[in-house]
């Protein structure tokens, strides 16, 4: 099994699909159906399966693994996260970022003052929202624009944020 840093998180299983083993995937990926181009995907404890797509479905697709062959199979795996080595991953442009990059990191404000730490990065449509946990506050939603978020440094583990007016309110007292 590779290490957890060179693995990165491209779906999930929802639970089944029909009676014969297909499974309802959530595809985390760009291009949603890209899912089944990246070889057997792995699970956090180390299982590998080849993914071939049946058809979409509202957030999802219908998909067969391999080696599931029931319903009660599928249903087994409901909640797996399915992963691919880093190295499986196109290259980015400058300014992307990939979401596993991005979590974790510390966020501070363009006074240096620290915000929190970036929880998960959600995309409900309108574009990608880091959520960010703070300590003693309620979590920040904040959305991932060049605007709200001119600095990304991966090598320092750090976002610096520049987010709306009223948006951070108590952080600063």
């Amino acid at each position: 099994m590779p290490a957890p840093d060179d693995l990165v998180c491209l779906g999930a299983i929802a639970g089944a699909w029909g009676v014969q083993g297909a499974v309802r995937l959530k595809s985390f990926c760009a291009d949603p159906a890209a899912i089944a181009g990246y070889g057997p995907l792995l699970t956090e404890d180390g299982r590998s399966f080849g993914v071939t797509l049946l058809k979409p479905l509202a957030g999802a697709f219908a998909a067969r693994l391999t080696g599931i062959a029931s319903r009660e199979a599928a249903e087994a795996l409901k909640g797996t996260r399915l992963h691919t080595r880093r190295g499986n991953l196109p290259p980015l442009v400058e300014d992307e970022f990939y979401h596993a990059d991005l979590i974790g990191l510390e966020v501070v404000d363009t006074g240096g003052a620290v915000l929190g730490r970036v929880r998960a990065v959600a995309d409900h449509g309108a574009g990608d929202i880091l959520e960010i946990a703070r300590p003693g506050a309620a979590e920040l939603l904040l959305p991932f624009t060049r605007e709200a978020v001119p600095t990304v440094d991966l090598a320092a583990g750090r976002i610096v944020a520049d987010p709306p007016p009223g948006l951070v309110g108590d952080v600063d007292g």
